[in-house]
């Protein structure tokens, strides 16, 4: 599954926290705002979705939903405790995608990100690099290198696709570990290390010398091809 960047912006502390911790056990990058103007400040880094209490202590939901969708489609699930139908129509009709009503349960909300995600991406087939060198396909998992095809297994498919789509962002070994494989476990860092090597065979031209999959010492890897224009 493709994960992403979510921003969470609720004020019940308890709530948030809940909810970063079953999204960040998925795999997802989660930052957080307990207050409209911390999350409009934090809007400007970027995210994939967002999961928006209506009920804030200076702006109203409704109003950062309505100024999101201004200048941008991204994913907005509400997180709301008005279970009247028109409150509720009234929010989708704001812009936002699904809402879920308190209380939740939080395998609730983490369904509903995942079902989100997968419907704004389906449209996305392909991740293209360096004038069409590399291709990348997360709905056929396929992958070419200068037109050819190339055979990945499916752990390095899911380590070059999670690099991939966060061009230049740098990834732990257990970012990636916890990413691909959903959990801990002894000698994460070889196996990881393992598992680039191989990639690095099959799409790098002098994996010596890589133009896609970087090391970054003391740290772990990052991707670094270019973007192709749509």
């Amino acid at each position: 599954m493709e994960k992403g960047k979510i921003l969470i912006v609720e004020d019940e502390r308890q709530i948030s926290e809940i909810l970063t911790a079953y999204l960040e056990k998925e795999g997802f990058t989660v930052s957080t705002a307990d207050t409209g103007r911390k999350a409009i400040k934090l809007l400007k880094g970027g995210f994939d979705l967002i999961i928006l209490d209506l009920m804030l202590p200076d702006i109203q939901g409704e109003e950062i939903c309505e100024s999101v969708r201004n200048d941008s489609d991204i994913p907005i699930l509400m997180l709301t405790a008005k279970s009247d139908e028109e409150d509720r129509i009234r929010g989708l009709g704001m812009g936002a995608d699904d809402y879920v009503v308190k209380p939740f349960s939080p395998r609730e909300v983490v369904a509903r990100v995942k079902a989100l995600l997968r419907r704004t991406r389906k449209g996305r087939e392909e991740l293209s690099f360096n004038k069409g060198d590399l291709v990348i396909s997360p709905s056929t998992m396929e992958t070419r290198k200068a037109g050819d095809a190339v055979t990945l297994t499916p752990t390095e498919f899911r380590i070059l696709q999670t690099l991939a789509e966060r061009p230049g962002q740098v990834f732990t070994r257990l970012q990636l570990v916890n990413t691909i494989l959903g959990y801990d476990f002894e000698g994460y860092d070889r196996t990881i290390d393992a598992h680039i090597k191989n990639i690095r065979q099959k799409i790098e031209d002098n994996p010596r010398s890589p133009v896609y999959i970087k090391t970054v010492y003391g740290v772990g890897y990052k991707f670094t091809g270019q973007v192709d224009a749509d």
